[in-house]
């Protein structure tokens, strides 16, 4: 929101006159009629209009001058109130990768990332003036809407947190400091573990110590090997399981990370002990969690979804199970032990992305002319018999972790094909890329329905991955549904005709899917 317009103007020229001759606020939000009238002209049909209104005065209140505690909670509290389901709609938008342009993607983001900060900052000036001056009247009266007001101002910079985690970031110090903080003052004031209904409508209660845990348990869950949507769900799952996870001051047995509240680093795995013990160092542990986890990703497994796991929406075992496994190795006690050893090295990659690329690389010479020349290049840093390690300084909007790469060693001839698998961003903007080795060597071919017989109609591209399949059995790159487990399909290899019979799609990206057959060679 812009304050521009006479509307405003009229308001803000009236409220400063009554100003001088009152303790009113000097702002028009100080006026409950004026609220009133702000909050019912919301739109309501759309979302990121909605939200960038309420935004806008937001930021006006954090230079508002007048207000008493209880009065600027209860404008913030309306407001924040006000923007709950347009923020879930904006989310909503944000995470449907595939029907948004990258510009409208990016603005979702912004919007959604800077609000939280904002009434995150605005919840913190509350409970700051209250704290400052507990005897002035409004102050006092806030005492009751404290662990409320703290509740709200965790749960924002948590959202703030996941924001983060959605483009892969590095969470600040700043952030970590406005977590941590806000937790142990509500500790020594004894309202850490009061529990509040976050927002009307919402069923579940919540409090200031399980959202800084949330945030904790969140961010060690290693959110860079999934993609936003997967994140997403790993938010609900995380809240779902939080209370069968375990925190102590004390170093106990169980234990398996620890944070220093006060210092603004992120949670540590055990692995490295705290140089030296102090008050603000709390240790947790996932408790009895990993045994829930795995009891429910059984039932999914079998087609169930319990009725008592809210996801925010509704999602099938397909798109849940991969979250459900990789939870479920990061929460375990012992930590995940490399398959293969890193070595470092220094070398250039070309690098192209998709699987229409892809299958124009690996279709021939003649068919991939013009393509190497738009490759994008990145330093390859450490290599392993599953993969790479790759730094890009510029990277496009198309990175994501799932997609299709295809990469070629500086002064080599031959293309790998490969997954990106997890994405990392430091302080000065460099991306770090974990990549998953398919095939080392591949072929482009086309595969046609056997029911419909060997004629051109009908052909789907597929990269067949060579060497990376036992014997009798054939793994193929498919474009998006190309895999039908019904469907046997045949293609022609130089001289030989071959007949896939399916036996399970094993993985997928954003552009592509992974099926595995059974490979009959035929006369």
């Amino acid at each position: 929101m812009h304050f521009n317009g006479p509307s405003f103007g009229r308001h803000w020229g009236a409220s400063m006159i009554l100003n001088f001759f009152s303790s009113r606020p000097d702002h028009p939000l100080g006026e409950p009629k004026e609220l009133k009238r702000v909050l019912a002209e919301v739109p309501r049909d759309n979302s990121f209009k909605a939200v960038d209104e309420i935004h806008g005065w937001l930021e006006s209140l954090l230079a508002a001058e007048g207000f008493r505690a209880s009065q600027l909670f209860d404008v913030v509290r309306q407001l924040d109130e006000a923007a709950q389901p347009h923020l879930r709609r904006l989310a909503r938008d944000y995470l449907q990768t595939g029907k948004q342009s990258k510009s409208e993607e990016r603005q979702r983001w912004t919007m959604s990332y800077n609000y939280w900060g904002e009434v995150a900052s605005l919840y913190a000036l509350c409970i700051d003036m209250a704290t400052r001056n507990p005897k002035e009247r409004g102050n006092d009266a806030f005492k009751s809407s404290l662990p409320l007001a703290a509740t709200r101002l965790m749960a924002a910079r948590t959202a703030q947190l996941k924001w983060v985690e959605f483009r892969y970031g590095r969470v600040g110090e700043d952030l970590w400091r406005g977590l941590g903080q806000p937790y142990l003052a509500a500790e020594a004031a004894g309202y850490a573990q009061k529990s509040v209904q976050l927002y009307p409508g919402q069923s579940a209660v919540t409090s200031v110590a399980q959202q800084y845990l949330q945030a904790l348990v969140l961010r060690a869950s290693s959110m860079g090997s999934l993609r936003p949507l997967e994140i997403e769900l790993a938010d609900w799952l995380v809240a779902h399981f939080l209370p069968l996870f375990a925190v102590s001051q004390e170093c106990q047995p169980h234990s398996v990370y620890w944070i220093d509240a006060a210092n603004g680093t992120p949670p540590i795995r055990l692995a490295r002990l705290p140089g030296q013990l102090g008050p603000t160092i709390r240790f947790f542990s996932p408790g009895e969690a990993p045994q829930a986890l795995s009891d429910l990703m059984h039932r999914v497994e079998r087609g169930e979804m319990p009725s008592d796991l809210n996801l925010g929406g509704e999602f099938p075992a397909r798109t849940v199970l991969p979250v459900l496994r990789h939870l479920a190795v990061l929460w375990s006690p012992a930590p995940k032990v490399r398959a293969h050893p890193r070595h470092p090295v220094k070398t250039r990659m070309a690098v192209l992305h998709g699987f229409d690329d892809c299958f124009t690389v690996f279709a021939g010479n003649l068919a991939r002319l013009g393509k190497e020349r738009s490759a994008e290049s990145w330093v390859v840093e450490n290599v392993s018999m599953g993969g790479f390690g790759a730094a890009a300084d510029d990277v496009a909007d198309w990175l994501g972790v799932g997609v299709l790469l295809c990469l070629q060693p500086e002064g080599g001839d031959n293309w790998v094909l490969g997954v990106v698998r997890r994405i990392g961003r430091d302080d000065d903007g460099r991306v770090s890329v974990g990549i998953q080795t398919l095939a080392r060597q591949a072929a482009a071919i086309e595969l046609r329905p056997r029911s419909a017989g060997f004629s051109a109609t009908g052909a789907i591209p597929g990269i067949l991955l060579k060497g990376a399949a036992p014997a009798g059995e054939a793994r193929v790159v498919l474009p998006v549904a190309g895999f039908d487990l019904r469907e046997n399909m045949e293609f022609i290899d130089g001289d030989q005709r071959c007949v896939l019979s399916p036996v399970e799609q094993e993985t997928g990206g954003a552009s592509f899917e992974i099926g595995r057959f059974r490979e009959e060679k035929m006369d």
